[in-house]
């Protein structure tokens, strides 16, 4: 049912906790199904990704998603992050079923949430997300 890299992320979370001087947090998150996802960004004066940690309270699917998103971001231009797909996620992770495709969609939101806060605190315009509006997310469960 779930592919080894699901597994792998789920048993061996990377980038676990919390950044206490984040440049960027985001969170996001379905009380009705539980899972809540928390995202912090510390980012360098050329705009890269430093470092990145998630927190995340959740089934397996949430923590293998949130886990793979800080993977994929880390090291990266602001710029580049702001692109992260839920379809990437669930790719990198070998694919999710489908009553778990939105923890892959909320893993997509916090990020975009931490960059929006970033993007605020720091009077920035982050391509893609110049429409982006926060209280707008909401995530459907199954």
């Amino acid at each position: 049912m779930y592919s080894e890299k699901v597994m792998d992320h789920f048993r061996n979370p990377r980038n676990v906790g919390e950044i206490e001087d984040a440049d960027g947090i985001g969170e996001v998150g379905n009380p009705k199904c539980g899972d809540i996802m928390k995202i912090y960004l510390k980012i360098n004066d050329d705009e890269i990704i430093e470092d990145v940690k998630f927190e995340t309270f959740g089934c397996g699917s949430a923590i293998a998603s949130s886990s793979m998103a800080t993977e994929l971001i880390k090291g990266k231009n602001i710029n580049d992050a702001v692109e992260l797909s839920n379809k990437a996620v669930i790719e990198a992770l070998g694919g999710l079923p489908p009553v778990k495709v939105h923890c892959s969609v909320l893993a997509e939101q916090a990020v975009k949430s931490a960059l929006y806060d970033y993007a605020q605190k720091n009077h920035k315009t982050i391509k893609g997300l110049e429409n982006y509006n926060p209280e707008e997310d909401e995530i459907h469960c199954h």
